[in-house]
């Protein structure tokens, strides 16, 4: 079950599954960015999300589909902070008791809003290795039914509802790009418009210091990396999923930026466009303004969360 293929259908599913619990975020043009691409430039606002990120998406999805009696056990997740509290609120809001197990370096602010939406909080080393070895753990010992942070045809297929959005919306585009850690949202979406609209270009931008998904399409496979490191801690696994990169090959393509970049366009998105993301959410706005991607049609950057707070961003200037 977990490696079934997510289609097109299994994406509709999803989109009529988180009516009325996950927000149809707007697309919000950018002229500035226009005037600097050349192309007419998009967000797609994530950030807008009840839990301040996409990985609400997929949480419900996969909590919905779960047998019923499992869910009244209770559900553990590993998570860096997005989708930890995408579980939070969304086992809050069916009853059901939430575990989410984080790294100790955990913004304050993500582990507050796990909190916040009535989630249990743990911590394991620094790791997404440290973290899923104790929620393991703990799945064994509670009977807890685990909730994989990208790696599950659920989730992938909760996220993929922001690509049916993209294209209903702006039916024109001819480029999208995409944050990715795991993949499961790059996957989703690239499931999406490649069903629907193939000739559209999708681009996963991960940091320099995580270049898990550029590594893995030079293998031809997941490739498993030593360390990583980045500002943009949510995208920061040591290699994208098995069962999302399968679903990416063929269809997708990366490109990388550099700290620098990602701090000076938070930075830019909260001053210019005001949008308050978080590095992770703004990577694809670095991978325009750094050129590392060039549109050659409409673009949607997808701004992937919006978890920071407003009083640091002034510090990333000085990046």
């Amino acid at each position: 079950m977990a490696d079934r293929r997510v289609t097109l259908d299994d994406i509709r599913d999803a989109a009529r599954g988180i009516d009325g619990v996950a927000v149809r975020t707007p697309l919000q043009s950018v002229p500035e960015l226009y005037a600097e691409a050349g192309v007419p430039v998009a967000l797609k606002l994530e950030n807008l999300q009840p839990t301040g990120a996409f990985k609400l998406r997929g949480a419900w999805t996969l909590i919905r589909r779960l047998d019923p009696g499992a869910r009244q056990r209770g559900v553990v997740a590993y998570s860096s902070g997005n989708h930890g509290q995408a579980v939070a609120f969304v086992a809050q809001r069916m009853g059901v008791r939430a575990v989410v197990v984080m790294p100790e370096t955990a913004p304050l602010r993500k582990v507050e809003g796990v909190k916040r939406w009535g989630g249990e909080v743990l911590f394991a080393g620094t790791t997404s290795e440290d973290r899923y070895a104790k929620a393991m753990a703990i799945a064994e010992s509670h009977g807890l039914a685990v909730m994989p942070p990208y790696d599950h045809p659920d989730i992938i297929a909760g996220q993929g509802t922001v690509g049916l959005e993209i294209l209903e919306d702006l039916p024109e585009v001819e480029h999208v790009a995409v944050p990715v850690g795991g993949g499961g949202l790059l996957a989703g979406i690239a499931t999406a418009v490649h069903a629907l609209k193939p000739g559209v270009r999708v681009t996963g931008v991960e940091p320099e210091g995580g270049a898990a998904l550029n590594a893995a399409l030079a293998a031809g496979q997941p490739v498993h990396l030593e360390r990583t490191h980045s500002l943009a801690d949510g995208l920061l696994p040591l290699s994208v999923g098995r069962i999302t990169f399968s679903h990416m090959l063929g269809i997708v393509d990366a490109v990388t930026v550099t700290d620098r970049a990602i701090a000076q366009a938070t930075v830019w998105l909260h001053r210019i466009a005001r949008v308050l993301a978080e590095p992770s959410g703004a990577a694809t706005t670095a991978a325009l303004r750094s050129r590392a991607i060039v549109p050659e049609g409409p673009i949607v950057l997808v701004v992937s969360g919006g978890n920071m707070d407003p009083a640091t961003i002034a510090a990333l200037a000085d990046t």
